[in-house]
């Protein structure tokens, strides 16, 4: 077994059945848009061709007890962080740029800064709309025996990605087990321990309450992303779902070309684009009902001021926005820290005994002067420091800490938070398919396995809480990697197999 809980992974192959499951599954995978656009310095701007998104050739095996618990875990999660949102008094302490983590950290500060800024003039989203994924793994504790741990990685609130392709993952290993039956492999790969994944219609719904709740059936729903976005088929499929099932349009524009066809009505706020002669009708222009972010939660995406005035137009305007400024902040490191603390309670309520057992520890580095510093040094084997950033890439861990922290000035301390490592379970292995390698692509790899669980929760000042746990996501990753974000190249896309 590699742990109390879980068996040996993978189950054992030849090599010629490893050939004919990465064939069919390379093909299934590029007949049902489980695709990513190929690598280029420049995308075209009419794609020519797609790869198949890296996947793992079988179901990586997870407690059945502790994926329900995840899920029952996102719907608290979902009521959290919208009464973080809500506390503006407590994201201007830990956030903002006069006594939080914005007065260190550019980014945060610039973000905050427009958010004070709307404040300033009297603007307030009467409503939020959050497409959230929690992240979690599976923790081995100390004690000998003692049962697999579910410990959050982290929280996001903005851009929460791969919820169509995880579903198209999902079906991908359905498959294969319908037309092969994994070669009798394994007595768990049955029918009943695959969990079905609906997670494009749970984050389409999403989207479609806060259109309904804008009151404007004739609106179209706005998706901002990035310029030469490679994982656009991720984000076209919520595209499709709400057009099929809720006769919602949606129109996809980067920041540059927003900064030209956005305009705020002045007396209403109404967001309107301008896209003559490409809109039904012979329309000049349309009416925006909800803002949906796939861009905006990197500093990359605000190569000039002129970028943050964009989005400063966006958030003044009347449309609902997944995720609003406010949002966006309370997804940060520095948040999931303080929420830890023992006082949170008082400022939220009361915090249910599960979630907060879903807390590895953690603390700031600027704690009591040069505590969180010296703490950090003298466990640095057993940690992870976190910035304040989103998508992957920009951790640092164990035998980086010292020397990292030897170069950190003083001041940018309250920007990093320390986390203490999830210590996940030895001896489980998976076949790796990378884009492009053909049959010959799949790689015997010792793995680790991130579970994400999706909700959305549309809320505000005047209203109660609507919110939802909509699907999930597997991320599989070689044993070596510290990083988990597939964009960025560490990962490849898998679902479950339910252990009991």
């Amino acid at each position: 077994m590699a742990s109390s809980s879980l068996p040996q992974w993978p189950p054992e192959i030849t090599d010629e059945q490893c050939s004919a499951l990465t064939l069919l599954a390379t093909t299934y995978a590029l007949s049902h848009g489980l695709v990513y656009l190929p690598p280029a310095d420049v995308q075209p701007p009419v794609p020519t061709s797609a790869i198949h998104a890296p996947l793992a050739l079988f179901p990586s095996p997870f407690p059945r007890q502790k994926f329900e618990l995840a899920k029952k875990l996102q719907r608290d999660y979902n009521d959290l962080y919208a009464r973080v949102a809500l506390d503006e008094e407590f994201l201007d302490r830990v956030m903002g740029a006069e006594q939080g983590v914005g007065r260190v950290d550019e980014f945060t500060g610039q973000l905050w800064r427009l958010w004070k800024r709307l404040r300033d003039q009297g603007i307030q989203q009467t409503r939020h709309l959050g497409l959230f994924r929690s992240d979690y793994l599976l923790h081995t504790p100390s004690k000998e025996g003692a049962p697999l741990e579910l410990k959050q990685v982290e929280f996001n609130t903005i851009s929460s990605s791969f919820g169509a392709l995880s579903e198209n993952v999902a079906k991908l290993h359905r498959h294969l087990l319908a037309t092969t039956e994994y070669f009798n492999s394994s007595p768990l790969l049955k029918l009943e321990n695959l969990p079905p994944n609906d997670t494009i219609a749970g984050l389409a719904e999403g989207l479609a309450a806060a259109h309904k709740a804008y009151d404007s059936p004739s609106a179209w729903i706005l998706f901002v992303v990035q310029d030469g976005e490679r994982n656009v088929f991720d984000q076209r499929w919520l595209e499709y779902e709400l057009l099929e099932k809720h006769s919602i349009r949606v129109v996809r524009q980067t920041f540059e070309q927003l900064a030209v066809s956005a305009e705020v009505v002045p007396t209403s706020r109404i967001l309107r684009l301008r896209l003559p002669g490409v809109l039904p009708r012979g329309a000049e222009s349309v009416e925006i009902s909800t803002v949906y972010f796939r861009a905006g939660y990197t500093p990359k995406d605000y190569p000039t001021p002129a970028h943050y005035e964009t989005r400063y137009l966006l958030e003044s305007s009347v449309a609902i926005k997944c995720p609003s400024i406010q949002l966006q902040l309370a997804g940060g490191k520095k948040v999931q820290q303080v929420l830890t603390q023992r006082g949170a309670f008082r400022v939220f309520g009361s915090i249910d005994d599960q979630l907060r057992a879903s807390w590895m520890g953690m603390w700031g580095l600027d704690e009591d002067g040069d505590e969180g510093v010296r703490r950090a040094r003298a466990q640095a084997q057993n940690l992870v420091l976190k910035p304040q950033r989103e998508g992957g890439g920009n951790n640092v861990y164990k035998d980086d800490i010292p020397p990292f922290l030897d170069a950190l000035p003083p001041q940018e301390r309250e920007a990093w938070i320390a986390m203490e490592l999830i210590r996940t379970p030895e001896g489980l292995g998976n076949y790796l398919v990378r884009a492009g390698g053909g049959t010959a692509g799949a790689v015997k790899a010792e793995v680790v396995s991130e579970l994400g669980i999706f909700g959305w929760a549309l809320f505000g000042p005047h209203s109660v809480i609507e919110e939802k746990e909509v699907g999930w996501l597997l991320r599989t990753k070689g044993k070596e990697s510290n990083e988990g974000g597939i964009a960025a190249g560490f990962s490849v896309l898998d679902s479950l197999v339910l252990v009991d």
